[in-house]
């Protein structure tokens, strides 16, 4: 007999509350969330049901660590097929922040598309390939901390890694941006 795991996301940053807005954002995200959190679902399940766009919500949810993944044998196929679940059943926020920089985090993750790769090109260039520290970057930029966190939580093109920010190299098979 399995027992669900009940896990639990704590919000503690404001600039956290960038990616799990974007992990919902449309309508088909929001559905995708939904039916992950009932069920393991394969990337096969997911186009049938969601389409292309269901798919490409995937790598976000991995960055933003939103999910879980277990390989499954599936009958009628010959190798075992990678599964996703989403991970945690509850959020839990806790975060107090001055008013300027929960606006700042909100504008972050409503902004257009269009605007949004305009500021993440910035980024993306500032950061250059070997990566910079993240204080480094921010002054270079003119950037509030929180306004620079807020956009790289919201890339699917940069990462933090400790004090850094870096570019995240495409997987085998992603389409280039």
């Amino acid at each position: 007999m399995s027992t669900a795991v009940h896990r639990i996301k704590v919000v503690n940053d404001i600039s956290d509350l960038v990616p799990i807005l974007r992990a919902v954002d449309s309508p088909l995200k929001l559905s995708l969330v939904q039916r992950l959190a009932e069920t393991w679902l394969t990337q096969e399940d997911i186009e049938k049901e969601f389409g292309k766009e269901g798919l490409h919500a995937l790598p976000l949810f991995e960055k933003l660590k939103l999910i879980d993944t277990r390989w499954v044998a599936r009958e009628g196929h010959r190798q075992p097929e990678k599964s996703y679940h989403f991970y945690y059943s509850t959020i839990n926020i806790n975060t107090t922040s001055p008013l300027p920089e929960i606006s700042d985090i909100l504008a972050i993750a409503s902004l257009p598309p269009k605007e949004f790769a305009r500021l993440e090109a910035r980024i993306y260039e500032a950061v250059g390939p070997e990566g910079r520290f993240f204080s480094d970057v921010a002054e270079d930029l003119k950037m509030s901390p929180t306004r620079l966190k807020g956009l790289v939580k919201r890339s699917d093109r940069l990462e933090y890694r400790g004090h850094r920010i870096e570019r995240i190299e495409p997987e085998a098979g992603d389409e280039p941006r």
